[in-house]
């Protein structure tokens, strides 16, 4: 792995946003207030095991600016779940909420385990304890956890359950992402993906590309990647790659996506189930209109940048494009859709139902998706007219107008 490759995600965060700022006209001051979060709670979470021991997890939620209002952010449930991490994906949770124009600042959770090797019952302890741990930090008017990697509405349940107790009158926005019986909407699961099809949608008409009959490759086959590919196919492209963390699957008159789905685990799994597999890699490099990464980070690099075949490249990963690639994919015509817009459609819908949950009335599923559609089209057009106007790469342009309200919330306030 390169040099640029080993940059943390913080790193090249910061980088960007010392940049959007600048072309902004912001003083260094500025920067170096949002360059982390202004709180950073560190927990330790005794859970009774089913096998009768203790084990302590350690656990974190990061609120990086709250000057616009309450932060906003999920909490995942991973082995590498680290301080570094969630202080960088507090920070890109502000530019998601700025480039969708929501109230709210960046905030992020997560814990130290492996729900994988876990029971039901021991994820739901956990979930609990976390809740406790940081109940006194979090609230519909502070800060509201959601969904993340490995956490989904049976754990929101859960966790919105144990704050009640704690706060008997804070509990239905305390937290999006629940199920819909507990004030959940219409949506949500899926929010994230069509967040992505929206912005694929908008790149598509830019680059004059039908998306009947396109040519769709998507890296990872997940919560966000499954939808997505289902969608795409709907909607009359031709997936012809996805994979999983285990390899990938190519056939170049289109993928069975209906099948794929039919046999993918819980954890995003399917091409275990076939003999003949591509390599993540080799993925990537297939020619094809549109390109999704929705996997992991540091997918593409300098080392394979060239070899990309795609028109657009959709990032629905968090940061699977290193800055250094990103340049490289702008000079050579490729339009990229940076991760901070196009992944920005699950926060903009756990914001209809915190409004939903506030209201005490809740839209059917054609409002939400019309609203979501409005929201992520304007988003996608501020950013790209921005990038245009400025002559930046849609990265940096997407930075400077996610940047800009909580800048200037924060000047208005005093704060800089």
């Amino acid at each position: 792995m390169n040099d640029e490759s080993k940059a943390s995600l913080l790193d090249s965060t910061q980088v960007v946003i010392k940049e959007a700022l600048t072309k902004l006209g912001y003083s260094n001051e500025m920067f170096e207030l949002l360059k982390e979060p202004l709180r950073m709670l560190t927990v330790r979470i005794p859970v009774r095991m089913d096998d009768g021991s203790v084990k302590v997890f350690t656990g974190y939620r990061a609120q990086h600016c709250d000057a616009v209002g309450p932060t906003k952010g999920g909490v995942r449930f991973h082995p590498e779940v680290n301080a570094e991490e969630v202080t960088a994906l507090s920070i890109w949770m502000s530019l998601k909420c700025g480039i969708v124009d929501l109230p709210y600042g960046g905030g992020k959770g997560g814990i130290v385990c492996d729900p994988r090797e876990m029971s039901f019952a021991e994820v739901e302890r956990l979930s609990r304890g976390y809740v406790r741990a940081i109940s006194q930090l979090v609230g519909p008017t502070k800060d509201i956890p959601a969904p993340d990697v490995f956490t989904n509405s049976q754990i929101m349940g859960w966790m919105m359950d144990e704050y009640s107790r704690i706060r008997e009158f804070d509990s239905p926005g305390f937290i999006t992402g629940k199920p819909l019986v507990l004030g959940g909407s219409h949506g949500r699961e899926t929010a994230t993906a069509r967040g992505v099809v929206h912005c694929i949608e908008e790149a598509a008409k830019r680059k004059n590309i039908d998306l009947k009959g396109a040519k769709v490759v998507v890296q990872g086959f997940g919560n966000a990647g499954s939808f997505l590919a289902k969608f795409m196919h709907d909607a009359g492209a031709i997936v012809i790659g996805i994979s999983d963390a285990y390899g990938a699957l190519y056939k170049e008159e289109g993928l069975d996506i209906e099948y794929l789905l039919d046999r993918r685990d819980s954890f995003g799994t399917v091409t275990k189930l076939f003999k003949n597999t591509i390599t993540n890699q080799e993925l990537l490099e297939l020619p094809c209109d549109i390109l999704v990464p929705a996997a992991i980070s540091n997918q593409i690099t300098v080392d394979n940048v060239h070899d990309i075949k795609a028109k657009v490249v959709v990032e629905a990963a968090n940061g699977p494009t290193t800055l250094e690639a990103t340049k490289i994919l702008t000079e050579r015509g490729i339009l990229l859709v940076p991760d901070v817009l196009a992944s920005s459609g699950g926060v903009t819908v756990s914001y209809f139902e915190w409004v939903q949950n506030n209201l005490g009335y809740y839209w059917p599923e054609e409002e939400v998706a019309s609203k979501l559609h409005k929201k992520m089209v304007s988003s996608f057009d501020e950013v790209y007219n921005t990038a245009q106007t400025h002559k930046v790469d849609m990265r940096l342009a997407a930075y400077m107008v996610g940047v800009r309200k909580m800048a200037e919330a924060s000047r208005f306030r005093g704060w800089v």
